[in-house]
Protein backbone atom coordinates (compact mmCIF):
# COMPACT_ATOMS: atom_id res chain seq x y z
CA UNK A 1 0.00 0.00 0.00
CA UNK A 2 3.04 2.28 0.11
CA UNK A 3 4.06 2.02 -3.55
CA UNK A 4 4.04 5.58 -5.01
CA UNK A 5 1.96 4.53 -8.04
CA UNK A 6 -0.68 2.90 -5.84
CA UNK A 7 -0.70 5.90 -3.50
CA UNK A 8 -1.23 8.24 -6.48
CA UNK A 9 -4.08 6.13 -7.86
CA UNK A 10 -5.85 5.94 -4.49
CA UNK A 11 -5.40 9.68 -3.95
CA UNK A 12 -6.87 10.50 -7.36
CA UNK A 13 -9.66 7.94 -6.88
CA UNK A 14 -10.61 9.40 -3.50
CA UNK A 15 -10.51 12.96 -4.82
CA UNK A 16 -12.63 12.00 -7.84
CA UNK A 17 -15.20 9.92 -5.88
CA UNK A 18 -16.89 7.94 -8.71
CA UNK A 19 -20.30 7.78 -7.00
CA UNK A 20 -20.49 11.56 -6.59
CA UNK A 21 -19.07 12.09 -10.07
CA UNK A 22 -21.69 9.78 -11.61
CA UNK A 23 -24.47 11.91 -10.11
CA UNK A 24 -22.85 15.08 -11.44
CA UNK A 25 -22.66 13.61 -14.96
CA UNK A 26 -26.39 12.78 -15.16
CA UNK A 27 -27.66 16.23 -16.20
CA UNK A 28 -24.78 16.53 -18.69
CA UNK A 29 -25.35 13.27 -20.57
CA UNK A 30 -29.16 13.29 -20.46
CA UNK A 31 -29.69 14.78 -23.96
CA UNK A 32 -27.38 12.27 -25.67
CA UNK A 33 -27.90 8.78 -27.03
CA UNK A 34 -25.89 5.69 -26.16
CA UNK A 35 -23.38 6.09 -28.98
CA UNK A 36 -22.72 9.72 -28.14
CA UNK A 37 -22.25 8.90 -24.45
CA UNK A 38 -19.76 6.18 -25.40
CA UNK A 39 -17.77 8.68 -27.46
CA UNK A 40 -17.92 11.19 -24.61
CA UNK A 41 -16.64 8.52 -22.21
CA UNK A 42 -13.73 7.68 -24.52
CA UNK A 43 -12.95 11.37 -24.99
CA UNK A 44 -13.10 12.01 -21.24
CA UNK A 45 -10.71 9.13 -20.52
CA UNK A 46 -8.30 10.50 -23.15
CA UNK A 47 -8.48 14.05 -21.75
CA UNK A 48 -7.89 12.84 -18.19
CA UNK A 49 -4.96 10.65 -19.26
CA UNK A 50 -3.31 13.56 -21.10
CA UNK A 51 -3.96 15.93 -18.17
CA UNK A 52 -2.48 13.68 -15.48
CA UNK A 53 0.43 12.50 -17.65
CA UNK A 54 1.26 16.12 -18.43
CA UNK A 55 1.26 16.86 -14.69
CA UNK A 56 3.63 13.94 -14.10
CA UNK A 57 6.11 14.63 -16.87
CA UNK A 58 6.08 18.40 -17.50
CA UNK A 59 3.86 19.82 -14.75
CA UNK A 60 6.44 21.43 -12.50
CA UNK A 61 8.52 23.18 -15.22
CA UNK A 62 5.34 24.16 -17.10
CA UNK A 63 3.82 25.89 -14.08
CA UNK A 64 7.07 27.73 -13.42
CA UNK A 65 7.30 28.80 -17.07
CA UNK A 66 3.72 30.13 -17.11
CA UNK A 67 3.92 31.63 -13.65
CA UNK A 68 0.79 29.74 -12.58
CA UNK A 69 0.43 28.07 -9.20
CA UNK A 70 -1.66 25.01 -8.43
CA UNK A 71 -3.59 27.21 -5.99
CA UNK A 72 -4.65 29.44 -8.88
CA UNK A 73 -5.76 26.39 -10.86
CA UNK A 74 -7.78 25.12 -7.90
CA UNK A 75 -9.53 28.49 -7.43
CA UNK A 76 -10.29 28.71 -11.17
CA UNK A 77 -11.78 25.23 -11.08
CA UNK A 78 -14.00 26.29 -8.19
CA UNK A 79 -15.29 29.30 -10.13
CA UNK A 80 -16.00 27.22 -13.25
CA UNK A 81 -17.74 24.52 -11.21
CA UNK A 82 -19.89 27.08 -9.36
CA UNK A 83 -20.94 28.61 -12.68
CA UNK A 84 -22.25 25.22 -13.83
CA UNK A 85 -23.62 24.00 -10.47
CA UNK A 86 -25.60 26.97 -9.11
CA UNK A 87 -28.24 26.84 -11.90
CA UNK A 88 -28.68 23.12 -11.18
CA UNK A 89 -29.15 23.79 -7.47
CA UNK A 90 -31.74 26.50 -8.20
CA UNK A 91 -33.58 24.32 -10.73
CA UNK A 92 -32.81 26.82 -13.48
CA UNK A 93 -30.41 24.74 -15.58
CA UNK A 94 -31.31 24.04 -19.17
CA UNK A 95 -31.63 20.31 -18.54
CA UNK A 96 -34.01 20.84 -15.62
CA UNK A 97 -36.18 23.28 -17.56
CA UNK A 98 -36.29 20.86 -20.48
CA UNK A 99 -37.46 18.07 -18.17
CA UNK A 100 -40.19 20.31 -16.75
CA UNK A 101 -41.32 21.20 -20.28
CA UNK A 102 -41.48 17.54 -21.30
CA UNK A 103 -43.41 16.68 -18.14
CA UNK A 104 -45.96 19.44 -18.89
CA UNK A 105 -46.34 18.16 -22.44
CA UNK A 106 -46.96 14.65 -21.12
CA UNK A 107 -49.75 15.97 -18.87
CA UNK A 108 -51.33 17.82 -21.79
CA UNK A 109 -50.76 14.85 -24.13
CA UNK A 110 -48.77 16.98 -26.52
CA UNK A 111 -46.16 15.26 -28.63
CA UNK A 112 -42.75 16.49 -27.49
CA UNK A 113 -40.56 18.37 -29.91
CA UNK A 114 -37.13 18.07 -28.34
CA UNK A 115 -34.45 20.49 -29.42
CA UNK A 116 -31.21 18.98 -30.72
CA UNK A 117 -28.60 18.70 -27.97
CA UNK A 118 -25.38 20.69 -28.25
CA UNK A 119 -22.42 19.16 -30.02
CA UNK A 120 -20.76 16.71 -27.57
CA UNK A 121 -17.37 18.23 -28.42
CA UNK A 122 -18.55 21.55 -26.99
CA UNK A 123 -18.99 20.08 -23.48
CA UNK A 124 -16.16 17.54 -23.48
CA UNK A 125 -13.48 19.87 -22.15
CA UNK A 126 -15.68 22.27 -20.14
CA UNK A 127 -17.46 21.38 -17.91
CA UNK A 128 -17.09 17.60 -18.38
CA UNK A 129 -13.32 17.23 -18.16
CA UNK A 130 -12.60 20.46 -16.29
CA UNK A 131 -13.72 21.00 -13.59
CA UNK A 132 -16.16 18.08 -13.07
CA UNK A 133 -13.47 15.39 -13.49
CA UNK A 134 -10.05 16.99 -13.07
CA UNK A 135 -8.81 20.31 -11.78
CA UNK A 136 -6.00 22.11 -10.05
CA UNK A 137 -5.88 19.67 -7.15
CA UNK A 138 -5.58 16.73 -9.55
CA UNK A 139 -2.73 18.49 -11.32
CA UNK A 140 -1.08 19.23 -7.98
CA UNK A 141 -1.25 15.54 -7.02
CA UNK A 142 0.52 14.65 -10.27
CA UNK A 143 3.23 17.27 -9.78
CA UNK A 144 3.81 16.18 -6.17
CA UNK A 145 4.03 12.49 -7.13
CA UNK A 146 6.45 13.31 -9.93
CA UNK A 147 8.69 15.24 -7.53
CA UNK A 148 8.99 12.11 -5.38
CA UNK A 149 9.93 9.87 -8.35
CA UNK A 150 13.72 9.47 -8.49
CA UNK A 151 13.99 7.30 -11.63
CA UNK A 152 12.36 6.98 -15.03
CA UNK A 153 11.03 3.59 -13.94
CA UNK A 154 9.19 5.23 -11.04
CA UNK A 155 7.64 7.78 -13.41
CA UNK A 156 6.54 5.00 -15.76
CA UNK A 157 4.81 3.27 -12.83
CA UNK A 158 3.09 6.56 -11.99
CA UNK A 159 2.02 6.84 -15.64
CA UNK A 160 0.35 3.42 -15.44
CA UNK A 161 -1.53 4.62 -12.35
CA UNK A 162 -2.62 7.72 -14.28
CA UNK A 163 -3.95 5.59 -17.16
CA UNK A 164 -5.88 3.39 -14.71
CA UNK A 165 -7.44 6.48 -13.17
CA UNK A 166 -8.39 7.78 -16.63
CA UNK A 167 -10.09 4.44 -17.35
CA UNK A 168 -12.11 4.79 -14.12
CA UNK A 169 -13.38 8.23 -15.16
CA UNK A 170 -14.41 6.99 -18.62
CA UNK A 171 -16.20 3.98 -17.11
CA UNK A 172 -18.03 6.23 -14.64
CA UNK A 173 -19.31 8.46 -17.44
CA UNK A 174 -20.34 5.39 -19.45
CA UNK A 175 -22.34 4.07 -16.48
CA UNK A 176 -23.99 7.46 -15.96
CA UNK A 177 -25.47 7.17 -19.45
CA UNK A 178 -27.16 3.91 -18.49
CA UNK A 179 -28.37 5.24 -15.12
CA UNK A 180 -30.01 8.35 -16.58
CA UNK A 181 -32.04 6.27 -19.06
CA UNK A 182 -33.54 4.22 -16.23
CA UNK A 183 -34.84 6.93 -13.91
CA UNK A 184 -38.11 8.84 -14.10
CA UNK A 185 -38.44 12.53 -14.92
CA UNK A 186 -39.14 13.39 -11.28
CA UNK A 187 -36.20 11.30 -10.15
CA UNK A 188 -33.94 12.95 -12.71
CA UNK A 189 -35.04 16.43 -11.62
CA UNK A 190 -34.44 15.54 -7.97
CA UNK A 191 -30.98 14.18 -8.79
CA UNK A 192 -30.21 17.35 -10.73
CA UNK A 193 -30.95 19.47 -7.65
CA UNK A 194 -29.03 17.15 -5.33
CA UNK A 195 -26.09 17.14 -7.75
CA UNK A 196 -26.26 20.94 -7.90
CA UNK A 197 -26.09 21.21 -4.11
CA UNK A 198 -23.16 18.78 -3.90
CA UNK A 199 -21.27 20.40 -6.77
CA UNK A 200 -21.81 23.89 -5.33
CA UNK A 201 -20.41 22.67 -2.00
CA UNK A 202 -17.38 21.22 -3.82
CA UNK A 203 -16.96 24.50 -5.71
CA UNK A 204 -16.95 26.45 -2.41
CA UNK A 205 -14.30 24.10 -1.02
CA UNK A 206 -12.14 24.50 -4.14
CA UNK A 207 -12.49 28.28 -4.00
CA UNK A 208 -11.67 28.42 -0.29
CA UNK A 209 -8.66 26.12 -0.62
CA UNK A 210 -7.38 27.89 -3.71
CA UNK A 211 -7.68 31.41 -2.34
CA UNK A 212 -6.32 30.35 1.06
CA UNK A 213 -3.24 28.83 -0.58
CA UNK A 214 -2.80 31.95 -2.73
CA UNK A 215 -2.92 34.23 0.31
CA UNK A 216 -0.63 31.95 2.32
CA UNK A 217 1.90 31.86 -0.51
CA UNK A 218 1.77 35.65 -0.84
CA UNK A 219 2.27 36.20 2.92
CA UNK A 220 5.14 33.72 2.95
CA UNK A 221 7.15 35.75 0.43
Amino acid sequence: MTHPALVLFLALFGLYSPVAALASYLPIVRPYGGGQVNRLAAGLALNVAVFVLAALWVGEPLLKLLGISTAALTATGGIALAYAAIPLMRGKAGAVEELERLQEQERMEIAPSPEPPPDPKSILFTPLSFPLTVGGTTFAFGVAASAEASTVRDKLALSVAALCFAAVTGLTLYLSGHVQRRISLKGAMLLDRVAGILLTAIAVILLANGFTDLVTARLGR
